[in-house]
């Protein structure tokens, strides 16, 4: 009782995947590619009536010799009969082949239209996705779902057009011909034939579906964890994790091997079913007609043209097989695209939403709750407002939530309770482009482009000139780097910047956001990768750049925040205290016991005494080492 029920939903969401392309593959506001179809058709038709026509001079040919042989006809009438219609035979397939060639060239601008529309809308909608649905799924697992849609698409559209349409066209020739050109009982066979195939193809396939599944699901999953394992090289080699990992893949493999033979044995089945149909069938129509032949009612070239024609029609007959096996399996992976593509979008726009109209840039917190998980709240009613042009640091322990203010900033995530507004308008109710154009970020984790230095910092304002890129690059302090890097600014970085260190990487990023000139910065941790002689340098650049702008500083080194016009302290997302450096360090609270933190830390880092208590501890580690290597021999020895 359970399978029908399951069986039903999956069946209409598969017609509803076929409802949503059909849009894509009939393009309606291009009149060009409509009038393509009309022309693939039309080549259609014509090149299945040449199709059908094979045969016919086949037999007509053969008559003509079977004619000569008996002494019908005079032997040198040969080149004025049989030759003429062997010609006529070869000159029939040559026009078969050239009309199906142009309807697949004329048609081809149609499908591949239809595969780049739907794959566009696709990867626009997933780039508009939330932040959680792309924390929550596998980036590899996701690529594999575009992938294997887009060349679903293809084959669909092809599929249905450049073979569904010219078979079931071709199955109406030919069981006509049985009717007419001999009699009903070439037809019932012929139709039998057809129908048998069909139902056992369709039998066969609805049962390696679900194989077939499985194994797609054991290529994603093998396939995600290599490009995970693979996008963590470093991480991999620093815990010597190679065999690990190796064994991880291969347990993968393995699944999607047990996957594959089945899905392979379950093929052979589907294929030898397939042959035995068919060849019953055509033994049947061959065996009548050997019974027409000798009761004088058909001539050899009437077994000659059914044996053509029975064999032209094997081709069809087997592409339908493949045609209902690829169009079933193209039909689930399009769904899965579409799921995709109808995944709401957690951070919705308003319609119609106005243009955020940055006047100064204040940025307000109005109230503000907010969890990823409903077990877990992260902030708790945040109040503070960064007037225009001003300086807001954000300091506290981490897990306080420090991070999460700036992903609430850009919109990343709505607050559960209160609102965020800039110059007075709510950033829920203005366009997300506006908002996101309006505001510039330096992280704590930068990401690079797998492209040139030059195309990640005009990442930032594409339409910026030479020398607004070099001024960028300048005020990060990098330029002297780029200048004498083989290449200049069109070397290219690496996979996530993976060629440059973590400090040039950081301020390659610095320089993206410096030359987008927001007039909000947000400012996460963004001197934690650099050395201290360059943090020193880079603190004065962002000072630089932050004049003039309204800037949260969000910081765990509070040597770097010291000159915020003003300091938030937050503690398991609550403020517990917000002021100037001095002021806050005079309260002798919160912020004042981080700094006294901070600065023993320094102090013990610098001090002799704890080089020498960490000189005596590694010795003494050398030792128990040594003892520990001693033990172990003395073992192995008795």
């Amino acid at each position: 009782m359970d399978a029908p029920s399951q069986k039903k939903p999956r069946q209409a969401r598969l017609w509803g995947a076929l409802a949503q392309l059909w849009p894509y593959i009939w393009p309606s506001r291009r009149a060009d590619l409509r009038r393509r179809i009309f022309a693939s058709l039309t080549l259609l038709v014509f090149a299945k009536i040449a199709t059908v026509a094979v045969p016919y001079a086949f037999k007509w040919a053969t008559d003509a010799l079977t004619q000569i042989h008996d002494g019908a006809i005079p032997t040198a009438a040969i080149f004025a009969g049989p030759a003429a219609l062997t010609l006529l035979y070869a000159s029939l397939r040559i026009v078969m082949a050239a009309l199906t060639q142009a309807r697949d060239a004329l048609f081809a601008a149609v499908a591949m239209n239809a595969v780049r529309r739907l794959a566009v809308d696709v990867f626009a909608h997933v780039h508009a996705l939330s932040m959680r649905f792309h924390l929550e799924r596998k980036t590899g697992a996701l690529t594999r779902v575009l992938e294997r849609g887009r060349n679903a698409i293809e084959t669909f559209s092809r599929m249905v057009m450049l073979n569904a349409l010219p078979t079931a066209l071709e199955f109406i020739l030919i069981l006509a011909v049985m009717l007419f050109q001999f009699d009903w009982r070439y037809a019932a066979i012929t139709l039998a034939t057809i129908a048998a195939y069909l139902a056992y193809t369709a039998a066969a396939t609805n049962w390696r579906i679900g194989i077939r599944r499985s194994m797609n699901e054991s290529d994603s999953d093998a396939n995600a964890k290599a490009i995970d394992s693979l996008l963590n090289y470093e991480t991999v080699k620093y815990f010597g994790a190679e065999k690990r990992e190796t064994e991880r893949y291969d347990r993968s493999m393995a699944r999607y091997e047990r996957n594959s033979v089945k899905s392979y044995v379950s093929l052979a089945v589907l294929n030898f079913g397939q042959a035995f149909i068919f060849t019953v069938g055509m033994a049947a129509i061959m065996v009548l007609c050997v019974s027409g032949i000798s009761k004088g009612r058909n001539s050899i070239g009437d077994f000659v043209m059914l044996n053509t024609m029975l064999i032209q029609l094997y081709q069809p007959l087997n592409f339908m097989g493949m045609l209902y096996r690829e169009i079933k399996q193209a039909l689930i992976d399009i769904e899965m695209m579409f799921e995709l593509l109808h995944q709401p979008n957690e951070i919705a726009e308003a319609p119609n939403a106005p243009a955020l109209v940055v006047a100064g840039g204040s940025l307000r917190f109005e109230n503000v709750h907010f969890h990823y998980d409903p077990a877990r709240e992260i902030l708790r009613g945040v109040d503070f407002v960064v007037p225009a042009g001003k300086t807001l640091a954000i300091v506290g322990a981490s897990g306080a939530g420090k991070s999460t203010i700036s992903r609430l900033i850009f919109r990343f995530f709505d607050p559960q309770q209160g609102r965020i507004t800039i110059d007075g308008q709510d950033i829920a109710k203005v366009s997300l482009e506006s908002l996101r154009a309006s505001l510039g970020m330096a992280p704590q984790d930068n990401v690079l482009f797998n492209d040139t230095i030059r195309y990640n910092i005009l990442y930032g304002r594409p339409d910026a000139g030479e020398e607004a890129m070099r001024a960028a690059a300048s005020l990060a302090r990098i330029e002297r780097f780029i200048e004498s890097a083989p290449g200049g600014f069109d070397a290219q970085v690496g996979e996530r910047g993976l060629k440059l260190s973590g400090g040039e990487k950081q301020r390659v990023a610095m320089a993206r956001t410096f030359l987008k000139a927001p007039p909000i910065l947000v400012l996460d941790e963004a001197t934690s990768a650099l050395d201290t002689l360059t943090e020193r340098e880079i603190q004065a650049a962002l000072e630089t750049a932050s004049r003039g702008r309204t800037t949260i500083v969000i910081a765990h080194r509070l040597s770097t925040v010291v000159n915020a016009d003003e300091i938030l302290v937050l503690d398991k997302g609550v403020v517990v205290e917000r002021g100037h450096h001095q002021d806050l360090l005079a309260r002798d609270g919160a912020y004042a016991a981080l700094w006294r933190r901070q600065l023993q830390g320094e102090e013990e880092r610098a001090s002799p005494d704890t080089a020498e208590q960490q000189f005596t501890l590694d010795a003494e580690a050398e030792s128990f080492s040594r003892d520990l290597d001693d033990a172990i021999l003395r073992a192995s020895e008795i």
